[in-house]
């Protein structure tokens, strides 16, 4: 099973079956966005450095970037939110995924947060 980390920025990270990994926006992120109208995500191929602003979410309360988690290249990126951005308020964990990158530091994964240390650092917010 996929198993998956957290950003102190609200971004989720899922590590797949087959070394890539899954982004996208924390449950907690889309309720604070609220009715999310835009996205503009990252080139495929795009080498991205950790930290780095990666793609962009519109709502109808404000604009925010998502940040890369990791460094790497992206594989793959999710066409079904330019198209439908609401999917990412409907299923921020599942079919509302950003893009799917090749890391460059498969060890730094584990660095991320699990979801017992997320849910604690929500608590501080």
């Amino acid at each position: 099973m996929a198993e998956t980390r957290y950003t102190k920025d609200h971004e989720w990270v899922r590590l797949e079956d087959d070394g890539t990994l899954t982004i996208g926006i924390t449950d907690h992120a889309q309720e604070a966005l609220g009715n999310i109208v835009f996205v503009e995500l990252p080139a495929t191929d795009r080498e991205i450095v950790e930290g780095e602003s990666v793609a962009t979410v519109e709502s109808t309360k404000a604009a925010n970037d998502v940040y890369a988690p990791l460094a790497g290249r992206v594989a793959e990126i999710n066409d079904n939110i330019v198209d439908d951005p609401g999917l990412i308020n409907r299923d921020p964990a599942g079919e509302g995924w950003f893009w799917r990158m090749e890391p460059g530091d498969e060890d730094i994964f584990d660095t991320l947060m699990d979801e017992e240390a997320y849910e604690s650092f929500l608590e501080t917010l």
